[in-house]
């Protein structure tokens, strides 16, 4: 088993956040964004703001980052290849998305449409982040 090449984590990493940065514009920055911004309104928030997108933007590259160092994790296991960064994509999304929508949708926050629109989304965008990102991954 080889070491984990970090280097080509942060270039996979980077690519894979680039592919979830276009997907978060494109969903929430532009096609959910009249929702969005009146579901902070209820919560007395305004609207999302320019320090809000750099926080989001700034998530999508850590997810990037922790999507292909877990795929270079399981590479060794699973076999280098799409198929495993699949793997890796659909465990992110596990974790990430199903785990985390499931804990908040109970609260009420926000409407279950965003959070299920969302959900769908990143079960779609996470594993193809991750076989973007993943592409660029080579041992050492």
């Amino acid at each position: 088993m080889g070491k984990i090449n970090w280097g080509r984590v942060v270039v996979g990493g980077l690519l894979a956040g680039v592919v979830l940065n276009v997907y978060d514009f494109l969903i929430n920055g532009w096609i959910l964004s009249a929702q969005w911004n009146a579901a902070l309104q209820a919560l007395g928030k305004g609207e999302m703001g320019s320090g809000m997108m750099v926080w989001f933007v700034a998530c999508d590259f850590l997810i990037g980052l922790w999507v292909v160092w877990l795929y270079a994790a399981i590479r060794p296991r699973f076999g280098a290849g799409p198929k495993t960064a699949l793997t890796a994509g659909l465990a992110a999304w596990f974790a990430l998305g199903l785990i985390v929508t499931l804990s908040q949708l109970p609260m009420g926050l926000f409407p279950a449409s965003l959070y299920y629109w969302n959900l769908i989304g990143w079960l779609v965008v996470g594993p193809l982040a991750t076989v973007a990102g993943a592409a660029l991954y080579q041992e050492a």
